[in-house]
């Protein structure tokens, strides 16, 4: 078997022990728990079945793999929102796992680059989002503290919380175009798909230092709106719901592109989770 092949499938199979200890950790009900490990401990065993046969594989079985593991991801996170499954209490947040293998991306997004932003910079947000909302809301910070928590906050609850959005927005299977209601909804508000990918890509590039070019749906105007984030607090659109978000600080690219930001923006592109946007659309237009 080809070593990129078995590496690739010997991170599926983290991935699925991530996604095990992330339930294994949440407040689902047992039984709804153990659905999904069971699904999960019977996908990682068709891996480890694939990786001890020691051949070549297809591309169907590849794609096969990759379409049950997708699956079983799409339903818990579904799942889990329907039943209100997403609240998390106060200085309890945790790293999500990626809804993919950390080389996925290639050539786009290169595995160290994933690694780093994944394990290193989005958990040490989480870590200072639980820092911050330990002392705002369980330790009582004392009053001469209060303004360099809710800051803390600010800073690493909006880099959490668009990281999360982040690695959902990206997949190794993109339409390559917008489709569907989002596709239509673009059209309306920008005139056209090259349109808004013209604009949403100068965005990106026009970041002063570091921060976000960001997709928004704003429910008091009924219509989408691009933003660009510097930081991950500063400048954003009140009342708008993020869609699609594109980190451009330098940790996001810069092992493999160095200084030549707008590559990075251009090749990005190619890893859009249309089907996402889509979902998160959907889900915007319901609220009031």
């Amino acid at each position: 078997m080809d070593d990129k092949w078995k590496s690739y499938l010997e991170d599926l199979i983290y991935w699925g022990e991530e996604t095990k200890e992330s339930l294994s950790a949440s407040s689902l009900p047992e039984s709804e728990m153990k659905q999904w490990i069971n699904q999960l401990d019977d996908w990682q065993l068709k891996i480890q079945d694939l990786l001890h046969e020691q051949r070549e594989l297809t591309s169907k079985e590849m794609d096969e793999i990759n379409e049950e593991g997708k699956r079983i991801f799409q339903d818990i996170k579904k799942w889990k929102a329907n039943m209100g499954g997403n609240e998390v209490p106060f200085g309890e947040h945790e790293l999500p796992p990626l809804p993919y293998a950390y080389h996925a991306l290639e050539p786009y997004i290169s595995e160290d680059i994933m690694r780093l932003h994944h394990l290193v910079h989005h958990q040490s947000y989480v870590d200072g989002l639980n820092k911050a909302e330990n002392e705002l809301y369980n330790k009582n910070s004392t009053d001469h503290m209060i303004k360099h928590w809710l800051r803390e906050q600010a800073f690493n609850g909006s880099g959490h919380y668009l990281h999360s959005i982040f690695w959902e927005n990206m997949t190794p299977d993109s339409s390559g175009k917008p489709e569907g209601e989002i596709l239509q909804q673009i059209d309306k508000d920008f005139g056209g798909w090259q349109e808004f990918k013209s604009l949403f890509s100068k965005a990106a590039s026009s970041v002063e230092g570091v921060g976000w070019a960001v997709l928004l749906w704003v429910p008091a105007s009924g219509r989408l709106a691009v933003q660009s984030f510097e930081k991950h607090q500063l400048f954003q659109l009140a009342a708008g719901i993020p869609l699609l978000v594109l980190d451009v600080w330098e940790h996001a690219y810069y092992l493999q592109y160095q200084t030549d930001r707008d590559e990075y923006i251009d090749n990005w592109w190619n890893i859009v989770n249309w089907q996402d946007v889509n979902e998160r659309l959907k889900a915007a237009k319901l609220k009031v």
